[in-house]
């Protein structure tokens, strides 16, 4: 049944593919990408995929615009090479923040993109932990939308005990993520009170539980600035938290935040950071203390479910188990 699937990464999300087609053990796709002097880009793949079943993989992070492009491009591409089907991975969905009109004469970006990925010829999308589950509705195409959460948990868990254990959400947005995560390890939970008064701009106010003592680990679905966790951590501290860890699974790092949570972690206000390889940018990060967890294995297991048949929500039971008792 693999002999009929074409599984392909595209520039931004090169190493990920590779690792699941290994995963899967079949051969990846040869696939070019050019790009023009005045920056057109084309794509194209090196073998045929008449009748297949295709799979794209491309995190639409740094530049997005480009590897946008470069994704509806390709989309189109295997449309018109007779695909039998296209399914798009995108471990980052970039624009997912722009999902609402929050003030007058806004777009609401996160649907456009929708638009222009399913009339592209996309049949069924794969997303890993967008920022709104709202983004689901966007599509009349089928979606998954993964949790990260119980792979990342695997790691946090070898560090820390869970009876100091305290999960935080920064703020309100993430308490839904937070509680479940809480609820699932049966271990106490609190919320950040914060505001943002303008884009990129946070305000931290207050902690919402107890923190004293606590080994707390903030959790997130993106981290960009990283104004929001720093000033949590901050604020977790002066409750005289006991430790603080960040776990996340898009370490989008604009500017200098990088160096910042490095500065934390060297001055051990931060204990350890835990995010993915959704961003491949981050594979160049050689701080022991940030933990690249893999993500290649689960969604090798995914695109297998697809293609057999079965139940995705039942690949978190596995995970999950190992910490139930």
């Amino acid at each position: 049944m693999l002999t009929s699937i074409a599984l392909y990464g595209l520039s931004n999300s090169k190493k990920i593919s590779k690792e699941i087609s290994q995963k899967l053990k079949i051969k990846e796709g040869e696939i070019d990408t050019f790009k023009f002097a005045d920056g057109e880009i084309l794509v194209k793949p090196r073998e045929t995929v008449r009748g297949k079943d295709v799979f794209l993989i491309q995190s639409t992070s740094h530049p997005v615009n480009d590897n946008l492009m470069e994704l509806l491009i390709a989309i189109d591409a295997m449309k018109r090479a007779s695909a039998n089907s296209i399914t798009v991975i995108i471990p980052y969905f970039g624009y997912a923040r722009q999902d609402r009109k929050s003030k007058g004469r806004e777009p609401i970006t996160a649907k456009l993109v929708a638009n222009l990925i399913e009339n592209a010829g996309a049949n069924k999308i794969i997303l890993m932990d967008i920022h709104s589950e709202q983004i689901q509705g966007f599509f009349d195409i089928p979606v998954d939308t993964l949790k990260a959460s119980g792979i990342i948990l695997g790691n946090v868990l070898k560090d820390f005990s869970m009876k100091d254990l305290c999960i935080v959400s920064p703020d309100y947005g993430g308490v839904k993520r937070a509680r479940t995560i809480a609820t699932k390890l049966n271990v106490s939970l609190a919320i950040i009170d914060k505001r943002r008064p303008e884009p990129n701009k946070v305000e931290v106010f207050d902690i919402l539980g107890n923190v004293e003592n606590k080994d707390c680990i903030l959790v997130d679905d993106m981290i960009d600035t990283g104004n929001t966790i720093i000033q949590a951590i901050d604020l977790l501290l002066s409750k005289k938290a006991k430790s603080v860890s960040v776990m996340c699974t898009h370490g989008v790092f604009s500017h200098d935040a990088i160096s910042r949570f490095e500065e934390l972690l060297k001055s051990k206000k931060l204990k350890k950071m835990y995010i993915t390889d959704t961003i491949e940018d981050n594979l160049n990060i050689k701080n022991p203390k940030i933990q690249l967890v893999h993500l290649s294995g689960f969604f090798a297991e995914v695109i297998n479910s697809q293609i057999t048949g079965k139940s995705i929500s039942k690949l978190y039971d596995k995970y999950w188990n190992k910490y139930i008792k």
